[in-house]
């Protein structure tokens, strides 16, 4: 049995390339993305890869996601946490809700996404 992988953002620009790196290494490979449905399914279509639609600034929504993940793949043995955003602008012109998105997509979400696959990566 192949070792899965996890790739957050995994399904654009670098994402996209870490995934298909790891895939074409024999990684079983989940590509978790947050938004852009077209362009996910367009990769899923061209390598094969799973992709899974979850919000990864959203702890229960990372514990579903992970839970579907380990259902369809097997136990989670990679996780790259790629998944970032940039809301570029000087401070005097940032609103704090940009702030934020920017904090919890780059940021929280790496606590997120780990702690949902530490445990299990423990044990084995």
């Amino acid at each position: 049995m192949a070792r899965v992988a996890i790739v957050t953002g995994g399904t654009r620009g670098i994402g996209e390339a870490i995934s298909t790196s790891l895939n074409d290494a024999g990684y079983t490979v989940a590509a978790v993305y947050g938004g852009n449905d077209e362009a996910a399914n367009a990769f899923n279509q061209a390598p094969g890869i799973p992709v899974y639609k979850i919000d990864v600034p959203n702890f229960a929504v990372c514990k579903t996601g992970v839970a579907q993940v380990v259902a369809d793949l097997g136990p989670v043995e990679v996780l790259v946490n790629n998944a970032g955003i940039t809301r570029d602008g000087t401070m005097h012109r940032m609103d704090p809700e940009s702030w934020q998105a920017v904090i919890d997509t780059n940021l929280v979400s790496c606590f997120n996404m780990s702690r949902c696959v530490i445990e299990s990566m423990r044990e084995r």
